[in-house]
Order: structure tokens, then sequence, then C-alpha cells
């Protein structure tokens, strides 16, 4: 009796991407600037090893959340990025993206958010949250700590100040890979982008304005969505008031994506 071979074929998230339904849930998304954009995605996974190697379907889903937000997949613009995580892709937004969904509220008048310099800081009354520190000059030497500031068109201002410290202290209570050498934390860069981030997201989610956008990007950020967009923190030790206040159920949520 001869043997038969039987050949496993995988899909690849290129192939993924290649099909026609695929095609056009994008293109009812995003119009003319589908194909830029799969094409966009299809080039940071080439240029990940780890991505590369990802479940394809948490890829496209990824990627799908970032077309419903209408954000570009780029590293270098920094609105949202699609990274790795044993084996499969996280949604991850970039504080820049925060700042996008919120201007396009049309309720800000300003919003902002830097890194506060030792020789700009003199002193934080967390009662009062008055920062005093001088922006007047060229932040220099070490950075202490990350200021966020809102101005409603209302009038309503708020300032958020984080140190450095509580900031790193916050990133180790939540985030499983921090100390990982492919922990966006472990990087010097993308330490202070992430720091920015998360003092951004605390202010807006607690004082800004909660458009659906926004409550869309708070809700995936950092997560993986699976099938039936299932979001699954599984890097991030969500915070019991936040698991309360934004998701569905103890471990995971849903969300609607077309």
């Amino acid at each position: 009796m001869s043997e038969t071979n039987i050949i496993k074929t995988t899909t690849t998230t290129k192939d993924l991407f290649a099909q026609s339904n695929i095609k056009d849930r994008f293109e009812k998304l995003l119009g003319d600037k589908a194909p830029g954009f799969i094409s966009s995605v299809l080039q940071v996974v080439n240029n990940n090893e780890l991505l590369a190697k990802a479940k394809p379907s948490t890829v496209l889903n990824a990627a799908a959340t970032a077309a419903v937000l209408d954000l570009p997949i780029n590293q270098n613009l920094g609105f949202a990025w699609i990274v790795p995580y044993k084996n499969e892709a996280q949604f991850q937004m970039g504080w820049k993206g925060f700042v996008q969904l919120a201007l396009r509220t049309g309720q800000y008048d300003k919003l902002n958010v830097i890194e506060v310099y030792k020789n700009q800081f003199v002193s934080f009354n967390a009662m009062t949250e008055e920062l005093d520190a001088d922006f007047g000059i060229e932040g220099e030497g070490e950075i202490v700590g990350y200021a966020s500031y809102l101005k409603l068109n209302s009038g309503f201002e708020k300032t958020v100040y984080w140190s450095k410290t509580k900031v790193t202290n916050h990133a180790k209570k939540y985030s499983k890979s921090f100390g990982s050498s492919f922990s966006p934390w472990s990087d010097n860069e993308q330490f202070h982008a992430m720091a920015k981030k998360t003092v951004l997201k605390n202010m807006i989610s607690k004082w800004g304005i909660m458009s659906i956008e926004m409550q869309t990007a708070q809700t995936v950020d950092q997560a993986v969505i699976r099938e039936e967009n299932e979001v699954d923190y599984v890097d991030n030790v969500i915070d019991i008031t936040e698991k309360k206040e934004n998701l569905k159920s103890k471990n995971n949520s849903k969300i609607d994506l077309p």
C-alpha cells in the first residue's frame, strides 16, 4: 500500500489580506485609502520577525481596529502600532493617537503632554494638582516626570503630573512584560512615548470628553482582538476599577468591528 502524503497549508498574513472579502472590508472602512493602508500593515509585518510569526487573524483584527479608528499603522508617525506578544498581535495606541481622537470631538481648546526635565521642575501639589515648573526654559538633564494638560471649549482645565517613578511603578504593576527585551518600556525612547501615553490616557479617561471613538480606543489599547471581537489583555494586569467601568466581563470584553 502506497503512503499518501498530506500537505497542510497555513494561511499567512499576506494571504489573508489578499482575500477579496478582506479587501472589501477595508474599502468599506477607508475607501480609496484602503490599498495604501493594507500595504503599510504588510510592510510592518514583513519588517518584524516576531509579528510575521504571529497568528494572522490577530494581525487582521488589530489592523481593522486601526481602520475603524482611522489611525495609520506607521511606527514613524506614532498614532498606533501592531506589536507582537507571544505569537499574537496586539493593537497599541500611541499618545498621538489619543490626541487625534480627542481633537476630532471639536470640544478641546488645548491638549498636550510633555516630558518634564529636572531643570524645569520645582514642585507638584497632589491635593490641588498645581504644577510649579518653568516651561519657558529648554529642558535639560534628567527627565523627572510627565505632565498632561487639557482645556475644553467650555473653559474647564485640568493638569495631570506623574513623576517618572510613578510611571515606572505603574508599568511594572500592569505590564507582565516589563523589563523584558521586547517590551517597549525597555527602550529609552519608547519608554518616554509610553509614559506620555499613560499620563494622557489617564487624564482623558477621568476628565476628558469620552467620544465613542475614544471609548473604543481606551478599551482596545494594548489588547489582542480575537475572533468575534473578543478583547484579551494578554500583557496587562487591568486595574479592578477600570474593569468595572470599561469592561463587560472579568477577563475580556467585546467590541463592535465591521
